[in-house]
């Protein structure tokens, strides 16, 4: 699972596995609240059995333009750097990269750290996702040969835990699923309403942020993120600005064996 800095992408980071969206007979559709509580269900259980590992390319932006190559291992993720502001890495910032790889891959604090933000990013991708039937509206907006997309906004109702919930509910938004495998395609929002923190005065994320995550079958039978973009703006203590403000395209999947090491990731992450 790779790690997310905002939540929303947490949301999705393990693949949205659905239940039928059909039911035999002639019963007609399910209520949408009812997908979604499968799709909830369904997920779960995906994320316990999916432990698959990829290589892959991946694009942000976020202030700075840069490319790198991700490769997944069962001890942790090696990330290199290869470009930087649409141009190669020149070859003194070669060497300082593959020093960075070859510190962190020997490093036990930094590789424990790790996994434990990768533990931390579990348990809320699954909070939030237990959420999503209650913390919305749910309706079937359109249907055609291949995809269900279905609309959300928030649901007046709902009691929101923490702040993350209460960021999550405020958003409306359009759940795009792929009926042939019964995949999420698209999960896509905005704020409704400005979010803030201690009345105000501690913060304030402001109306119209938006998030949108793209997801693709990268192999038979396994679904990854293959686009995330969140801008969000507001004001936080002391009236520093805040924002996230991300763009990010991950191309050029390949499943990792089980079994790799880090040092044969760092290795493998020079090819691409």
């Amino acid at each position: 699972m790779k790690s997310s800095k905002f939540f929303l992408r947490s949301i999705v980071t393990a693949g949205f596995l659905l239940t039928e969206l059909l039911p035999s007979g002639a019963q007609g559709l399910p209520e949408p609240k009812e997908i979604v509580r499968k799709a909830m269900q369904a997920e779960l259980s995906a994320d316990l059995n999916d432990h698959s590992r990829w290589k892959y390319r991946d694009a942000q932006k976020d202030g700075t333009d840069t490319v790198s190559i991700v490769v997944e291992t069962d001890h942790g993720s090696v990330k290199r750097l290869i470009s930087k502001n649409g141009r190669s890495l020149n070859g003194s910032e070669i060497g300082i990269e593959d020093a960075r790889v070859q510190t962190f891959i020997h490093d036990p604090g930094q590789i424990a750290k790790q996994k434990k933000d990768g533990v931390q990013d579990g348990k809320n991708a699954e909070e939030l996702l237990r959420m999503l039937p209650e913390a919305f509206s749910w309706r079937v907006q359109s249907e055609d040969a291949n995809n269900m997309t279905l609309h959300f906004e928030p649901n007046p109702k709902f009691s929101p835990p923490d702040m993350q919930g209460r960021v999550l509910g405020q958003m409306a938004g359009e759940l795009v699923v792929d009926k042939g495998q019964n995949r999420i395609v698209t999960i896509s929002g905005k704020l409704t309403e400005d979010v803030t923190i201690g009345w105000g005065l501690l913060g304030r994320l402001r109306q119209g942020g938006t998030f949108r995550v793209e997801r693709r079958e990268v192999a038979p039978g396994f679904w990854q993120i293959t686009e995330t973009h969140v801008h969000i703006e507001g004001k936080a203590l002391f009236f520093k600005n805040i924002g996230q403000q991300q763009d990010e395209i991950q191309t050029d999947f390949t499943q990792v064996p089980h079994g790799v090491t880090l040092e044969q990731a760092a290795e493998m992450s020079k090819s691409f």
